[in-house]
């Protein structure tokens, strides 16, 4: 892979714009990302904790901001390692840092309310509409089945970059080919990754949905991304950028975290202080011992996000060869030299964070929310395709359905099909926050109160 194509300033379906001195490509992505309705709704959606009244814990949108700040750290100081090294010209350490600042900012946009658990809630009722083979299931061709009943927040997010946002224009919000490439974690479809025997990094979950393939091949093939498999089953190597986009979410949500559960009481504040030093050392300051607790895990989260930045910087540089290649084939927390205390913090982050008596409580909540309001809109795309998906039939036939449609804003463009119609489904149901996810069900149920 070379730096000229990864580096590929082109926009999705307008890969001849010119983009302006002042205002370089990835500066763009970045204003059109955070400018954009769905980053705007991750600041009521869940990272760990749901439905958290504490304005201090973490919610997707910053966790989103923050993953940013680190990915433009990690993305500029390697750039400037490689044009020290001659790998890299003047001026494209720039491009790397602001490249891997858009894709960590956009790296969360497609996930649903109510974090991983609200991702394995859809999949969840889906599954059982495919075991049922009733309603819009029994349309569904088998090879696309898994699209739904894995439903994957990161093929969410491509869907959403590159046709849902801006959905009368093709490319969507036209993202450059390079932010594409270091976002796409997963570079292939659910259909490549099943037919796949190969064990790669890339493959471990899937980052594309079949309908928009096609799009994702153009960005991909622009970078230069190598390619395995052909027709519907290829996939592609990773961009090399997107193990620093990885690296960086793996830096804010592990640290940031624990120091979560330390604000809710899953953990107290000492627990937190020592796994921090397991990264940071204690650190020499005569006046540490004198800080509050409180504030001296604000002192060692900031350590710690330091020092690990340095540590992945070190592993991208000594595995930069096979990532080049193609052949890297781990995450670069995983191989650094912080490995052993990451590992220790994933270790505690599911023994006493994942499982903690409210978080769970609360994702039975979500898991309900969700299943109700998917059962019901799932009747309204089934009266549509009794209709033949005609909505001007549909709408005058149905006067419920049309005010349940204005009372949400549904989006009914582009269904044409059941498999048109279940991504819509989910296209709704991924997008809600988490509050507007229990007023719509409250407002389906008959429990709204106004």
């Amino acid at each position: 892979m070379e730096w000229d194509r990864l580096l590929n300033a082109g926009c999705l379906c307008r890969p001849e714009y010119e983009h302006k001195a002042e205002r370089p490509f990835y500066q763009q992505d970045y204003d059109r990302i955070l400018f954009s309705e769905p980053f705007r709704r991750l600041a009521q959606k869940t990272q760990v904790h749901p439905l958290y009244d504490n304005d201090h814990v973490h919610h997707r949108m910053i966790h989103s901001m923050e993953t940013s700040s680190v990915g433009r750290s990690l993305g500029m100081e390697v750039g400037q390692r490689l044009v020290d090294l001659g790998r890299l010209r003047e001026g494209q350490q720039y491009q790397m840092a602001g490249v891997v600042q858009a894709a960590c900012l956009v790296h969360d946009i497609g996930n649903p309310p109510f974090g991983h658990s609200g991702e394995e809630s859809i999949g969840e009722w889906f599954s059982k509409q495919f075991q049922s083979g009733t309603g819009l299931a029994g349309g569904i061709p088998t090879e696309h089945r898994a699209e739904f009943a894995a439903f994957e927040g990161n093929a969410q997010g491509f869907r959403i970059v590159s046709r849902l946002e801006h959905a009368q224009r093709a490319g969507g919000m036209r993202l450059s080919y390079a932010t594409i490439g270091a976002f796409a974690k997963y570079p292939c479809t659910a259909e490549a990754k099943a037919a796949s025997t190969e064990s790669y990094v890339g493959l471990k979950k899937f980052g594309v949905f079949h309908g928009e393939q096609a799009l994702f091949a153009e960005a991909v093939e622009a970078l230069g991304l190598p390619q395995e498999g052909t027709g519907d089953t290829r996939w592609w190597r990773r961009h090399p950028l997107a193990f620093l986009v990885e690296a960086s979410d793996d830096i804010c949500y592990r640290i940031l975290d624990i120091e979560d559960a330390a604000t809710v009481g899953d953990l107290d504040r000492d627990t937190v202080t020592d796994l921090l030093e397991q990264i940071t050392g204690k650190p020499n300051d005569p006046g540490a011992s004198e800080m509050s607790v409180k504030d001296r895990v604000g002192m060692l989260r900031a350590i710690a996000i330091g020092s690990s930045i340095q540590a992945a910087v070190e592993a991208f540089m000594e595995n930069y060869d096979a990532i080049m290649l193609g052949e890297f084939n781990d995450g670069l927390m995983e191989v650094s030299a912080k490995a052993d205390a990451f590992k220790q913090l994933k270790d505690l982050s599911n023994a006493r964070i994942f499982v903690a008596r409210r978080k769970t409580e609360l994702e039975v909540l979500g898991r309900q929310v969700l299943h109700n309001v998917l059962d019901h809109f799932h009747d309204l795309f089934v009266d549509l395709r009794a209709c033949n998906w005609d909505q001007a039939r549909f709408l005058q036939e149905h006067g419920y359905w049309a005010k349940l449609i204005r009372a949400v804003d549904l989006d009914l463009r582009g269904v044409v099909d059941d498999y048109s119609a279940a991504h819509a489904l989910g296209d709704f149901a991924s997008g809600m926050t988490d509050r507007y996810a229990v007023h719509v069900r409250d407002m389906i149920t008959g429990a709204h109160r106004g």
